[in-house]
């Protein structure tokens, strides 16, 4: 009897241990939150103003100027937005840049390994 609580013991040991194993391995390669806010609205209080996902390419800017018709052309200048605090319609305390959002977050994800010294 005592045999077999020793086994249910250690199997649950085991199965915990893969649980957690588990979720630092899908932490790290999962994608930081993002936001698409238009670069020139930035308000010292607020943060940057959130608009619409179609403003952002995936590959980042989509910068201003004509759409290639005549007098259509792009009011925001957008960009993703990362790891941002968003409160009102405002995303602020984030970066621009998606490298750095990835170092920043994650359970043993910023690769920062022990230094020659």
């Amino acid at each position: 009897m005592a045999e077999t609580r020793r086994r249910v013991r250690s199997s649950t040991v085991v199965l915990g241990g893969m649980g957690v194993l588990a979720a630092a391995l899908t932490s790290c390669g999962s994608e930081p939150d993002r936001r698409c806010v238009d670069r020139d609205s930035y308000d010292y209080l607020n943060g940057y103003k959130i608009v619409a996902d179609k403003n952002c390419t995936s590959s980042g800017t989509t910068g201003t100027g004509s759409s290639g018709r005549a007098g259509k052309s792009r009011t925001a200048d957008a960009d993703w937005y990362y790891d941002a605090d968003v409160s009102g319609g405002y995303a602020d305390y984030g970066t621009f840049s998606r490298s750095e959002a990835v170092d920043r977050g994650g359970f043993g994800c910023s690769g920062s390994g022990s230094s020659g010294g």
